[in-house]
């Protein structure tokens, strides 16, 4: 048979509000979730495929509100020569039936709802096995029904599942429904498609998880991606290549500093080239190490200058040491009441009989008397 090409995708998470991100950025994050699904249409015909797997977690929460329900519709119903093959995940579940009773009435004709353990023809000769959660919690191994799964004897053999194959570290990870590393080998598959994971990962060389299209945390860096899938005929190794779909690229970057380092400018060369492409790119920077109370005023002055570049930026100063040098102190004051309050939060800041809460508390005081007394200079 002549070799067969997908697209591999899974946790859209239409509709995610980001609650945790500032309130400017939260709709241009949204509205890059929902433009995915253009993105994986146009992945796919550059792959010379004509159908796209969705392993789970299409939808953010089991009620999605109308108009991100009815523009994703729209949206898979554009792409009319593609067919869309959705998988229910945890995120919206067989349990939403209200959810699915409306994907239903409405869908398009070529989106494929998969809510039954069975096997499905998605093409002459080509088989796909999908495992769809029943509820959040299923409590069980989805995938087991693919062992004893009868299919025609020389067809391609697809699995589509969502969930942990191993425990990730996430709370809703459990062990009675890890899915097995060997199950597309137990099962005969040419190919399991997984969900779950927001990050690309293989787990040999027919089993993938795909990550989500569109970053959306700090966990996985970079831009979202899908996987391009070729299987060449039953039995013979799928060939794999990941496909950027991302719109928005995600960093979470360490920022070691030295005491005599110029931490401004070790700030600037550490951010991504091309000022107006800052504009897509969401940057937690975290400076650790030590400096001084005025490289860490100069470093958090580069900060604000270079925020406005960026969809998101952050600043985490809460791993870096600060040394209280001489000159610092000078800078505050020579003499005097401010002098004496400044050299005692140092003393304070170094004391390493007091609790290492009480010498942050200490530090960041000091770090504010000099920064107060710098603005009041400027």
């Amino acid at each position: 048979m002549a070799e067969f090409r997908f697209i591999h995708s899974s946790d859209l998470h239409l509709g995610r509000r980001f609650a945790a991100m500032p309130e400017e950025i939260r709709p241009h994050l949204a509205e890059a979730r929902h433009g995915a699904i253009a993105r994986l249409a146009e992945a796919a015909r550059a792959h010379g495929a004509a159908h796209v797997l969705l392993a789970g977690d299409v939808f953010d929460t089991p009620t999605p509100s109308p108009r991100v329900l009815v523009q994703a519709l729209n949206a898979f119903g554009a792409e009319e020569a593609l067919t869309w093959w959705v998988l229910p995940g945890n995120h919206d579940s067989l349990g939403a039936e209200a959810l699915w009773a409306e994907v239903a009435a409405r869908a398009p004709a070529n989106l494929r709802l998969l809510d039954r353990a069975e096997p499905v023809e998605m093409a002459a000769g080509v088989w796909l096995l999908p495992a769809p959660l029943p509820r959040k919690f299923p409590g069980y191994d989805l995938t087991g029904w693919m062992t004893g799964a009868e299919t025609p004897e020389g067809a391609l053999r697809i699995g589509l599942a969502h969930g942990a194959v191993r425990s990730f570290d996430e709370e809703d990870a459990r062990v009675d429904e890890v899915i097995p590393p060997d199950r597309a080998e137990t099962a005969r598959l040419d190919y399991l498609a997984l969900g779950d994971w927001h990050g690309q990962m293989s787990l040999g060389p027919r089993t993938w998880y795909a990550g989500t299209p569109e970053r959306d945390g700090f966990r996985h860096e970079g831009r979202g991606a899908c996987l391009a899938v070729t299987l060449p005929g039953p039995g013979a190794a799928p060939q794999v290549a990941a496909v950027d779909t991302g719109l928005y690229h995600w960093a979470d970057t360490e920022l070691s500093l030295l005491p005599g380092q110029d931490a401004a400018e070790a700030l600037t060369e550490a951010l991504p080239e091309g000022r107006a492409r800052r504009r897509d790119h969401l940057l937690r920077l975290r400076a650790t190490g030590r400096t001084t109370l005025a490289g860490r005023a100069a470093l958090e002055g580069a900060a604000a200058q270079a925020s406005p570049d960026f969809g998101y930026f952050e600043l985490d100063t809460s791993g870096l040491g600060t040394e209280h040098e001489l000159s610092d102190l000078d800078a505050i004051d020579r003499a005097g009441a401010l002098r004496i309050a400044a050299e005692r939060l140092a003393e304070a800041a170094e004391d390493t009989a007091t609790t290492e809460r009480d010498r942050q508390v200490a530090s960041a005081a000091l770090n504010r008397l000099y920064g107060l007394l710098q603005e009041g200079e400027a």
